[in-house]
């Protein structure tokens, strides 16, 4: 980041930057590094401004998307973007990044945009421009194929004539393409919110925590279940489900020798013995939802939960803070939440035994 005031730069979906920013905020003034926040409601990203030249380099020291809430991706970019002339949109970004200092080497280029209708056409653009961007790095010397390099290079088209360029770290940062995992429907699935579970478990548990939850044969329990979306995420990982919803689970399921539908309501099921998981997707309060919760692990019902808070319109950053806050704490327990690309106004909990580090979960 050499030669340059940086910022911070987050994507995130687009109508929730407002609490983007207000996580971000609170976690500087936590840290004591003081700051500002450019954001626009719809846009799908935000930057943060530090109030001096070295809060954003102290503030990224700590960060780690495995402990965001709302963003789908952070990374040290430049202040103010590259202005991008028609007639050619590789020279400047070449010279930019020279300017900057930033030389690599690199684990990989990443191009950027905006989840949104704008970002879509943008796409095309990037398309296009990685092949003469790479050919040019590679002039320069700016290596962006180094797997074992502690950075990546993103470059963030946030229109058709402008771009921040910026680094995500490895390990820290989303190696997705616009920090989204996108999954496909797998065919047969009753419903697209199993998806919700799938990424959660990608992108939440780590591997061991998964190995040891998700085993075969292992035992869960899916409150408000109907018509079998997460149980079917479950059950395509051979796990032996307890379904417990009023409402119809579709019938392959059933035929499938590992779901037992039970028809009672969530809030008043008890499981006969202790399961390995709890899983739950139930439209309710989501306070209700976290005391539910809490109550599962506190009476030692489930070892593990992942579950889903429907959010309010407003205040939803303060929402999850205070549904969190329920929740058990201390060094027996790791607590994950996060605002899924297949999530909606909602967002993901999972809560799991410590003894496992977050520093091992899927993030390249």
């Amino acid at each position: 980041m050499a030669n340059e005031s940086p910022s911070l730069l987050f994507y995130c979906r687009p109508g929730f930057e407002k609490d983007c920013a207000a996580e971000i905020m609170a976690r500087s003034s936590a840290e004591s590094l003081p700051g500002y926040v450019r954001a626009r409601h719809g846009d799908g990203w935000l930057q943060f401004h530090g109030a001096d030249s070295g809060v954003v380099e102290e503030l990224s020291d700590g960060l780690d998307l495995r402990d965001l809430v709302f963003p789908r991706q952070w990374l040290l970019a430049s202040a103010e973007p590259i202005p991008l002339p028609r007639r050619d949109r590789v020279q400047p970004v070449l010279e930019a990044l020279e300017n900057a200092g930033r030389i690599g080497p690199y684990a990989a280029l990443c191009l950027d945009h905006p989840d949104t209708n704008c970002g879509k056409q943008v796409s095309a653009l990037t398309r296009r421009l990685r092949k003469p961007l790479e050919k040019g790095l590679a002039s320069a010397g700016i290596s962006s194929n180094a797997t074992s390099a502690p950075r990546r290079l993103h470059l963030f088209f946030s229109d058709f004539d402008q771009v921040f360029p910026a680094e995500g770290l490895v390990g820290r940062s989303s190696p997705e393409a616009n920090g989204i995992l996108r999954l496909r429907q797998s065919r047969g699935a009753p419903s697209r919110s199993g998806l919700k579970l799938d990424e959660a478990i990608r992108l939440m548990l780590p591997s061991d925590v998964q190995d040891t939850l998700l085993r075969p044969a292992a035992m869960a329990v899916d409150l408000g279940a109907a018509p079998g979306g997460w149980s079917w995420q479950l059950v395509r990982r051979h796990i032996r489900v307890t379904a417990v919803d009023n409402g119809p689970i579709q019938p392959e399921l059933l035929d499938s020798g590992l779901v037992e539908h039970r028809r009672e309501d969530g809030f008043r099921y008890r499981p006969p013995s202790p399961v390995d998981l709890l899983v739950c997707d139930m439209v309710e309060r989501p306070v209700r939802v976290s005391d539910l919760v809490a109550h599962w692990l506190a009476q030692g019902w489930c070892r593990a939960v992942i579950f889903n808070l429907k959010l309010p319109m407003k205040q939803r950053h303060q929402t999850v803070r205070d549904c969190l806050a329920r929740l058990p704490t201390g060094p027996a327990w790791h607590t994950v939440c996060r605002h899924l690309y297949h999530d909606r106004d909602e967002v993901t909990v999972a809560v799991f035994p410590a003894g496992a580090t977050l520093r091992e979960a899927t993030l390249g």
